[in-house]
């Protein structure tokens, strides 16, 4: 298709010149040739003989008409509008913000195309993605409530908890900026009235915990999750390698717990767990 609007461009000129192009200037030219290509052309919907102009998919392979094909903005690479709806909302679901599928493309999919693409619920979890991708992974605080897990920085956390810095008696407190309920910012779980975080860390009687902490612990051990140890988060391993990736950026060995460092191990448990590897 790139080169059938490349002859039609060229039928166009009067006058051009051949250069040469460095190696590492291709890229830019290739690109700066599609930008000229696209902003130059419009093709038809139909030639003049009634003939639909089609344009092949690269990922499912099938002729598409032009008018159901997506443009990614930054690199101008075309897809049908199914196989990108598919790509970007697998994407999502897997916690990532959608790039292009082309290979080596790391062009994002911007957020007004994604509307084109998505239904509202999906568009919702692209904005939640993109403020994830925005905040370091040590400015994320993630509210404590199921319901919830509203995606907070650390200076909202501070600034809502501005009010109740001055009482002893509730250090440490914060409110979501979401659901408005309390919690703990040094715990990580719902707020623990009337006791010191020293203790309720150290408290192992049920009687002392919260019904929402209770439930989420009893969860987490029937579950088999971890805890991130550098943002508190649970973890939970569906499928794959023990080498898992917290959505925070820490690395871990799912099996036992220690950090990955320079993509290297530093524990001696297995890498693959038979029912990891085969789903249920």
């Amino acid at each position: 298709m790139l080169a059938f609007e490349a002859l039609t461009l060229r039928k166009k000129l009067v006058h051009f010149d051949i250069t040469l192009v460095g190696r590492n200037e291709i890229d830019h030219a290739f690109r700066l040739a599609r930008e000229a290509i696209v902003s130059h052309i419009r093709l038809p919907e139909e030639t003049k003989t009634g003939k639909k102009i089609v344009e092949t998919c690269v990922i499912c392979m099938e002729d598409k008409a032009v008018s159901n094909m997506f443009m990614i903005d930054g690199c101008l690479h075309r897809y049908c509008f199914s196989c990108m709806k598919q790509h970007v909302e697998v994407k999502l679901l897997n916690g990532k913000i959608a790039q292009c599928p082309h290979e080596n493309c790391n062009s994002e999919v911007p957020l007004e195309s994604c509307k084109s693409l998505l239904e509202p619920k999906f568009v919702d979890i692209v904005i939640q993605r993109l403020k994830e991708a925005a905040l370091p992974p040590t400015e994320k605080v993630y509210c404590p409530y199921p319901r919830c897990s509203a995606l907070m920085s650390k200076k909202e956390v501070m600034d809502s908890s501005a009010n109740y810095l001055n009482d002893p008696k509730l250090v440490g407190m914060s409110k979501c900026t979401k659901c408005r309920k309390r919690f703990c910012r040094k715990c990580m779980v719902p707020w623990h009235r009337n006791m010191r975080c020293k203790y309720y860390q150290r408290c192992t009687a049920y009687i002392y915990r919260c019904a929402e902490d209770r439930k989420l612990k009893f969860l987490a051990k029937q579950k088999h999750w971890r805890q991130c140890v550098k943002c508190s988060n649970k973890i939970e391993l569906a499928e794959g390698c023990n080498h898992i990736y917290c959505r925070c950026g820490y690395e871990l060995c799912y099996t036992c717990g220690p950090e990955w460092k320079n993509k290297k191990v530093m524990c001696s448990c297995p890498l693959w767990s038979e029912r990891n590897i085969i789903r249920r």
